[in-house]
């Protein structure tokens, strides 16, 4: 149950998981419907967005979170060397395996007493 609730976190924040970052902002294109209606998200002009696909650049880092809010692409794949991924770890598994189990062969010493 765990490993799917990780499992279906994992696919809603790796959209484009495996993809480069090209690839991402090819999506966030294809997403907003053109290179001019990106350009309007990131305020930026058409040209600038066009310079950015032909010349199969990232976006710059100023127009990645306008640019995930409006299309949904992550900034974790636009920008994966700005943002990169976390693990998504349980951070309390290493609390409750380790150390020694005080209570471990209770039941063989209370039987051997009695």
């Amino acid at each position: 149950m765990l490993v799917d609730i990780i499992n279906l976190g994992c696919q809603q924040a790796n959209m484009v998981d495996g993809h480069t970052s090209f690839e991402a902002l090819q999506l966030a294109v294809e997403k907003a419907g053109s290179q001019a209606a990106l350009a309007r998200i990131a305020e930026v002009s058409t040209t600038a967005v066009w310079k950015w696909v032909q010349s199969s650049k990232r976006v710059p880092a100023e127009f990645v979170l306008k640019i995930e809010a409006a299309t949904g692409v992550s900034r974790h794949d636009l920008r994966p060397d700005i943002y990169p991924r976390e693990q998504l770890v349980d951070r309390h598994v290493g609390a409750r395996f380790t150390g020694v189990d005080r209570f471990a062969g209770s039941a063989e010493r209370i039987a051997r007493s009695a």
